[in-house]
């Protein structure tokens, strides 16, 4: 990995959405997006992205995913590692989810790291890979992972990031890495 450079940096106060519409570009072969505390107002929800490419007049970009994760209780019990068809996405528009079932409470939120390779490229399509912990609403660590492709060769120039539903708080910044 190369050596990060800090972009920008966003903070949501009970805020429905953060979108990064500006840092995006040619500058760097490698973006890596930080969220830290992310803890939404409404329990049981999913932290998921997704990118532009009119900037970010529309996040719909076509993608093809897979989706796992490692769980562990606060009791010490049901460990966990698997495959979840369910936010995998095949050729959708639809957001990638980035954490499942994040609880609402005092102790619970998700923290993680989102790469996106060569955004700018109008030759290939655009790779990226996300790793995510958890805390779930029923007291359950999920250290989760998500990867894939956006399907298109225009020029990725705008991600947003949300819950599900509700409104959340935390951080989110920006890097690239030459």
């Amino acid at each position: 990995m190369g050596i990060p450079t800090l972009i920008s940096t966003d903070t949501a106060s009970n805020s429905a959405l953060i979108e990064f519409t500006s840092g995006i570009d040619s500058t760097y072969d490698e973006y890596m997006f930080v969220f830290t505390d992310c803890n939404p107002a409404s329990d049981n929800v999913d932290f998921e992205f997704n990118g532009s490419t009119d900037g970010g007049s529309a996040y719909d970009v076509t993608k093809t995913t897979t989706w796992f994760y490692a769980s562990h209780s606060e009791a010490g019990t049901d460990p966990t590692l698997s495959y979840e068809t369910t936010k995998d996405l095949a050729q959708s528009t639809a957001f990638q989810p980035l954490s499942f079932n994040t609880g609402n409470g005092a102790d619970e939120s998700c923290a993680g790291i989102l790469h996106l390779f060569t955004p700018s490229n109008t030759t290939y399509v655009k790779h990226f890979y996300a790793r995510t912990q958890s805390y779930r609403a029923n007291d359950t660590s999920w250290d989760c992972f998500a990867s894939g492709y956006m399907n298109t060769t225009s020029a990725v120039d705008a991600i947003r990031f949300k819950f599900t539903t509700g409104n959340f708080d935390g951080v989110i910044q920006l890097f690239g890495i030459s």
